[in-house]
């Protein structure tokens, strides 16, 4: 098969990338294909089936028209900075133009070692690879811009963590693009302007057709973020390792490591297993998309012209993002009470639920989800606090006219559970896809109700409660 590559980035100077082919792999299998995606990019699901695609999702074999490299840039880690590292376990084999025009890039994550992996060994196993296919999918059915899983194999080989051997894997994802803001800081570390400026302009050209400069940029990808990370909260999700080479300029979620959804609603919930501070808790991914941007923004200044102004240009268009997270957040928010249109004289009403609902350890997707059913008060350890916030509710849904289509909307009835997705990776683990291929398929559709999926819209019983998750790195 013949795939419609046509690789912009690869055409970037070298100094952007490594050239690397994957590392072939013992024995690839297919673990699961995401045949509605390979449609969407104009691409044979028959074929990605047969022997043949396998071994190229693998990366035992190139498809002609790839172009195989691993992705330079730096980061934040945690707040540390990095100054160089890079793709050290994926492969990007090059962009399709799908049927429509659209541009997406396919990259193989866990397939070896690159001239980026420093002490790591390239690699990955079922487990995270299985976590990103699930909650990626679960995204896009969402709503939720995000990269996406077209494949997921295992490799026939054997991954060591955590002294244990692990069933290796490979993800193999789709995405708008994979610049992030480490990328920009990779080069402006460098004091590397030309570089810069071609970046700025390859992501104009891909993603911000209308912006004509860095300022432009800048502002449009503050609008990305901040609309996207609204989102996130208005689901309940924590992204785990917000560190600036895990956002795409593109706004696009990225990089499903630690990632979690709440089921008790606490502002200052983590689950990540390296974020020992707290620093990406759910209340706190606002600040640190604010942060990043202004990491970005430093990146952007010498293509800005006179310093000074420069300086005060970008700064506007960071402190941009809190007034436009507010708006989506109550637009986003507001939904989920059945309010289509929310202001901010609406705002107290909401908090002062999400506020009875930390004390009352109220679980967040069922709570909202419960508002249209009639059970919400049943999540609350005590109802009275529920009781009691209800009738400023039914009031200000009084001058709704479509309350109930609203909240059916904004309130998925199910989400990948950090308890159902460690089920799926136990069984994985000893070979068996069949959990995997069921809690699938009961997130394709998250706002319907189906009986036939009812076991997925319980919470956690206490001892079935996931209270850490790994980037698996």
């Amino acid at each position: 098969m013949t795939l419609p590559f046509d690789n912009s980035y690869a055409r970037l100077p070298e100094r952007f990338y490594a050239r690397q082919d994957p590392v072939p792999v013992k024995a690839p299998s297919l673990a699961a294909l995401n045949r509605p995606l390979a449609e969407r990019l104009g691409l044979d699901a028959d074929w990605l089936a047969s022997a043949e695609g396998i071994a190229m999702l693998a990366g035992n074999t190139m498809p002609p028209g790839a172009e195989p490299l691993a992705q330079a840039y730096a980061g934040h880690q945690f707040g540390g900075w990095v100054p160089t590292l890079g793709d050290g376990r994926a492969i990007l084999l090059g962009e399709v133009v799908a049927p429509d025009g659209a541009r997406f890039d396919i990259q193989l994550k866990g397939a070896g070692r690159t001239p980026f992996s420093r002490r790591g060994d390239g690699r990955a196993w079922i487990g995270p690879v299985l976590r990103e296919y699930i909650v990626s999918e679960a995204f896009a059915a969402l709503g939720i811009p995000t990269t996406r899983a077209l494949a997921a194999l295992t490799t026939g080989e054997v991954v060591v963590r955590d002294a244990m051997g692990r069933p290796g894997a490979i993800l193999a994802r789709v995405a708008s693009s994979h610049v992030r803001v480490g990328t920009f800081q990779y080069f402006a570390a460098r004091g590397d302007e030309d570089a810069l400026r071609s970046l700025c302009n390859f992501m104009i050209s891909r993603h911000y057709p209308d912006a004509s400069s860095p300022l432009d940029l800048l502002s449009a990808v503050v609008a990305a973020q901040a609309d996207l990370v609204a989102r996130w909260m208005s689901v309940g999700f924590i992204h785990g390792v917000m560190n600036t080479d895990n956002m795409a300029l593109s706004g696009e979620t990225i990089d499903f490591g630690p990632c979690a959804f709440m089921d008790d609603y606490h502002p200052q919930t983590v689950f990540s297993s390296i974020d020992q501070f707290g620093r990406y808790a759910y209340a706190n991914q606002p600040q640190i998309a604010a942060w990043n941007l202004a990491q970005l923004a430093t990146c952007l200044l010498p293509l800005m012209g006179e310093r000074d102004a420069a300086i005060e240009a970008a700064t506007e268009a960071v402190h941009g993002f809190a007034p436009l997270y507010q708006s989506a957040w109550l637009r986003y928010m507001g939904a989920k009470l059945g309010l289509s249109s929310a202001t901010e004289d609406d705002r107290p009403l909401i908090e002062d639920l999400l506020s009875r609902m930390a004390v009352e350890r109220a679980d967040f997707t069922r709570t909202f989800h419960g508002l249209r059913s009639g059970k919400a008060r049943a999540e609350f350890i005590d109802p009275a606090a529920f009781d009691t916030w209800a009738p400023a509710w039914q009031a200000r849904l009084a001058r709704e006219e479509t309350p109930t289509a609203t909240m059916a909307a904004a309130n998925p009835v199910r989400i990948p559970r950090n308890h159902r997705i460690e089920e799926v990776i136990v069984a994985a683990t000893d070979g068996n896809f069949a959990p995997f291929e069921r809690l699938s398929a009961a997130l394709r559709t998250p706002f319907a109700d189906d009986p036939a999926f009812a076991e997925f819209e319980l919470a956690p019983v206490p001892d079935e409660r996931v209270l850490r998750t790994f980037c698996g790195t």
